[in-house]
Parts: structure tokens; C-alpha cells; sequence
């Protein structure tokens, strides 16, 4: 790809469901500062517990060492704020439910509150990244990052380039898929076709 990958050190996660917690383990175990975001202190709490347990497994199944372990624990932040979470984030992945007033909601305050460098990824699988995006000045800057559920066990996920996608963006996106040891395939979102008469 000619394209250069834009440095990613930090990911914010928003949203630790099943899908951002599951984002968050994994990104942390590949070394990334990840910062994961709810507004319920009771997720957040949730999630830090399940994130201790799949690791504390993975040193059970002798997969990672203990050392290895605590290290990918200790990369791992809680922001109860969008705001918090984005603050130094170089990637931000977007996991929370289907809805598409949340995510337009969400997209806009980050498209606001990122920094300029910032790339923007929609973890969806029912909505169209471009119509999340139309919210944004920074569509280029978008992309889609279809993780399945659970994420430290499945090893494909698909990358959606929506319309406006940079080739830089698409180039970090697949870089982080890569680095967190994942099977990445590429899906090209078309314009949407008005159909007359």
C-alpha cells in the first residue's frame, strides 16, 4: 500500500460493552496506551474485571507470561467522559450500540474534541460509515472496524473504507488490525445511488 500509516501510540475506546472491553483487552495486549470510556461506572467497573480475568486466563493457558500480563493491565485507562478519553488519543474507535443517533451524537462531539491528527473508526456492522461521517469535517479521517464478538477469540475483522476515507487512515486502521493480531479484510462502502422516477 503506497499510502504511509499515520503513528498510532494511543486508542480511546467509547463505549465498554462487550464489544469496547473486548477492543480494549486487545489493544492493550498489543502494547497500545488505551484509554476505555463509559459514562456507567458500573461497565466501567464491569469491564475492568472482565479485562483482569481474560488476561489472568491467558497466563492460565500459558499464552502470555504473567510479566506480560500486568503490563497490558497497566496500559489500560478509565475515562468517564468522551472528553477524557480523546484527549490524547491518536485513534478513537467508536463501540457502542447500533443506534444512529448515538453514533451521529458521538461522532460530532469527537469531530470537535479530537485533535487534528485524530482518526475516527465506527465499530458498526448495520449502519454506513459514510452516513455516521456526514456529521464530521473530517470524513477522510473516518473509517469502519467491524470487530466480532468475543474479540480476544475471533480472529477476522473486516475494514470499511467508506466514501471519503484517506488512504493514510486506511493504512493505520489495517496497521492496528494487523498489530492486534487479526485477519484483515478490506470492504469498500460505495455512494449510495439515488434511484429517479
Amino acid at each position: 500500500m503506497s499510502a504511509a500509516a499515520l503513528p498510532v501510540q494511543t486508542i480511546a475506546v467509547i463505549g465498554a460493552g462487550s464489544v469496547g472491553r473486548g477492543i480494549a483487552h486487545a489493544t492493550a495486549m498489543a502494547g497500545y496506551r488505551t484509554v476505555l470510556e463509559d459514562i456507567l461506572p458500573g461497565t466501567i467497573r464491569s469491564a475492568q474485571s472482565e479485562i483482569r480475568d481474560l488476561l489472568a486466563a491467558s497466563v492460565l493457558r500459558r499464552e502470555v507470561s504473567g510479566a506480560d500480563a500486568e503490563a497490558a493491565l497497566a496500559r489500560v485507562e478509565y475515562a468517564s467522559s468522551i472528553e477524557d478519553a480523546v484527549r490524547q488519543a491518536d485513534f478513537v474507535i467508536e463501540a457502542v450500540p447500533d443506534e444512529i443517533e448515538s453514533k451521529l451524537e458521538i461522532f460530532s462531539l469527537l469531530d470537535r474534541i479530537s485533535r487534528p491528527n485524530t482518526i475516527l473508526a465506527s465499530s458498526t456492522f448495520f449502519l454506513r460509515i459514510t452516513d455516521i461521517t456526514d456529521v464530521t469535517h473530517c470524513a477522510d479521517r473516518c473509517v469502519g472496524m467491524r470487530f466480532v464478538v468475543p474479540v480476544h477469540a475471533m480472529q477476522t475483522l473486516e475494514i470499511v473504507r467508506a466514501v471519503e476515507t484517506s488512504g493514510p487512515t486506511l493504512a493505520a486502521a489495517i496497521e492496528v488490525g494487523r498489530r492486534l493480531g487479526k485477519r484483515v479484510k478490506i470492504v469498500q462502502e460505495s455512494p449510495e445511488i439515488e434511484i429517479s422516477g
